[in-house]
């Protein structure tokens, strides 16, 4: 018998149940908050370049940021997604540019667009821990991303969900990688002291 405690699909599927359920004016108002805090994140961040994503179903709605960080003139990338467990390619994006279907049948910046090495990334989670652990949807895209980022150059990972996502603990394997911050409605939560503690015991 599995226990539902580390069971990822079962966390998964409780947890974007729960993220559907979120009214529509919350998910107005949220957008709006991601709009303020996310410049203001990049700005304090010193990022030049900032990775967003492009919301898919009941994901957090991301637009408005990359509106507010094309007035800023903080540059937008959005990843493209290769083979399952590959690291993303991000490429500049402007609102008006064209999109194509990527691998994930998700919309990103056709390939004539140019790439991008991104300061700063928003990440889109389907559930998330306060140690700064995430849930993703099953492809390894993140974790191999932030890998090979990590390994190059410091980049702040901010995940960005609902607070009803978070779960007392996502079950981590050794190939995760945590997210320095969480950005819900409520509140934005610094989790890099807590995973960077663990890696130092």
């Amino acid at each position: 018998m599995v226990d539902p405690a580390s069971d990822k699909p079962f966390l998964r599927r409780a947890s974007l149940a729960r993220r559907a359920d979120v009214p529509e004016a919350a998910r107005e108002a949220f957008a709006q908050r991601l709009a303020l805090e996310g410049v203001g994140f990049a700005r304090r961040a010193f990022a030049r370049t900032v990775a967003l994503f492009w919301p898919v179903g009941t994901e957090p709605d991301m637009l408005l940021l990359a509106q507010a960080c094309d007035y800023h003139e903080i540059v937008v990338a959005l990843p493209c997604a290769g083979a399952p467990g590959s690291p993303l390619v991000f490429r500049r994006w402007r609102r008006g540019q064209p999109l194509v279907e990527g691998a994930m049948r998700i919309p990103e910046p056709a390939p004539s667009l140019p790439e991008a090495q991104p300061d700063l990334l928003f990440v889109p989670l389907a559930a998330f821990d306060r140690r700064g652990y995430r849930l993703g949807y099953g492809g390894g895209y993140y974790d191999a991303t932030l890998a090979r980022i990590r390994a190059a150059r410091p980049a702040p990972a901010v995940g960005v969900g609902f607070s009803c996502q978070e779960i007392d603990r996502v079950p981590e394997e050794d190939h995760d990688q945590p997210l320095d911050f969480i950005l819900t409605e409520n509140e934005l939560i610094d989790c890099s002291r807590a995973w960077r503690a663990g890696d130092a015991q």
